[in-house]
């Protein structure tokens, strides 16, 4: 088990509905992936997605060709069980997105709150690779990051802002920015964090 997988083994192992990211509804990323205009049998890989509610909403919008990746078994386990028997019409893959060697394309890419924990460039290459060669062109990519003047640190991790033109550059030329929109987070206990989202598509 390498650090960072214990890291988030431990953080969604206690109390996990009281951990800041948690969100009651996922509003912006549905918004986002709903502009892509992508058919329910669709490939889609919420990458980082942990026990997050949004394969329950794209469950419900008639999505059907879902992934959920997680560098923690222990937050998709908590997904899983949730959905009861609807978890059966799921994929679910433990994996952390530096190294990870999916099996197969994604019309959509989702991440909110993965990539801005990486704050090495050796990591930040090695995920970008991933999304370049697993997202077709006329893809899409959804991130979720902190803001520049966001939270400094997450889980005990620090991490890096982005605004929109920051995130492009990072991601390169491969990617064009679709739309950005920042959303104030509020987190369980009343906190609150900047995000910036953001739509790519692979050109």
């Amino acid at each position: 088990m390498t650090s960072r997988t214990d890291h988030w083994q431990q953080a969604w192992g206690q109390n996990p509905q009281s951990k800041s990211w948690v969100q009651t509804s996922p509003a912006l990323s549905l918004a986002m992936i709903s502009a892509c205009g992508l058919a329910k049998t669709a490939p889609i890989l919420d990458m980082g997605g942990g026990a997050s509610l949004l394969v329950d909403c794209l469950l419900d919008e008639g999505y059907r060709n879902i992934t959920v990746a997680d560098i923690s078994e222990t937050a998709l386990q908590l997904a899983q069980k949730r959905l009861d028997k609807l978890a059966d019409q799921v994929k679910w893959e433990i994996a952390d997105a530096c190294n990870w060697h999916p099996t197969q394309a994604y019309e959509l890419w989702h991440d909110r709150a993965v990539f801005h924990f990486l704050t090495k460039a050796n990591d930040r290459t090695a995920y970008k690779q991933r999304v370049y060669e697993f997202v077709p062109k006329g893809g899409f990519l959804v991130m979720a990051c902190f803001t520049p003047d966001g939270p400094k640190q997450c889980s005990n991790l620090p991490v890096v802002g982005y605004d929109g033109a920051s995130l492009a550059a990072e991601i390169g030329t491969g990617f064009a920015l679709m739309d950005e929109q920042t959303e104030l987070h509020v987190t369980p206990n009343g906190g609150q964090q900047k995000f910036q989202y953001t739509r790519f598509q692979r050109v």
